[in-house]
């Protein structure tokens, strides 16, 4: 199939088949384009929890609203950003540029004192606000990904952060969750995946000046 008609395949599962799991390799795949998410400043200030254990993922059933895909699907990623973004995340970016492209000091200082100063100044609210927004990024690589690889998806914003950071204890790690991705492969009776896409004309979602 082309990229296109891979879209047109992919729609957001509401039934997944419970038999069937995601290989290693396409777990990794995922894993992987996760990691090569273009994001603003090139900063890697979010997480992704891939959820296998199946009895966790029951307990996460309730606290997204009785939507089974939580559960049902082989695997959940929940995409999470950090609860506290400083100017170590530069250093520590930075530092990983020099090591992996062995840049200069000299070429790299002044971009990261800028960017050190507006973490600094930037206040906490938009902090988050502005981390979340990378989480929709990394949600809409993930999906396309998904569609290339033939691997079903949802997207959900339907849940309640705070009771499911508690259930998986990422305030251990400093983060909090802002989206889920249930992956896997749609049953054979979800009457979702035969109807056919609902979108506007090209011509009304597209100008050209």
């Amino acid at each position: 199939m082309s990229i296109i008609e891979k879209l047109n395949w992919r729609y957001a599962t509401k039934k997944f088949d419970t038999t069937k799991q995601l290989s290693d390799s396409q777990l990794e795949t995922l894993k992987e384009a996760f990691n090569l998410t273009a994001l603003s400043y090139g900063l890697q200030t979010l997480k992704m929890v891939v959820v296998g254990d199946k009895s966790i993922r029951e307990n996460l059933v309730a606290i997204s609203y009785g939507q089974r895909q939580v559960a049902d699907a082989s695997h959940l990623l929940v995409l999470c950003i950090q609860n506290e973004i400083d100017t170590d995340d530069v250093e520590e970016h930075f530092d990983t540029i020099k090591a992996i492209r062995n840049t200069p000091d000299e070429i790299l200082n002044p971009f990261k004192e800028q960017l050190k100063s507006t973490i600094e100044t930037m206040p906490y609210s938009k902090k988050s606000d502005w981390a979340t927004k990378q989480a929709y990024i990394a949600l809409g690589n993930l999906m396309t990904v998904c569609a290339v690889e033939e691997i079903d998806s949802c997207p959900m914003e339907g849940f309640l952060p705070e009771e499911l950071d508690k259930v998986l204890n990422l305030n251990k790690y400093g983060l909090k969750s802002v989206l889920l991705l249930p992956v896997g492969f749609r049953a054979e009776d979800d009457m979702f995946a035969s109807l056919k896409k609902v979108r506007k004309p090209i011509s009304d979602t597209v100008l050209e000046l």
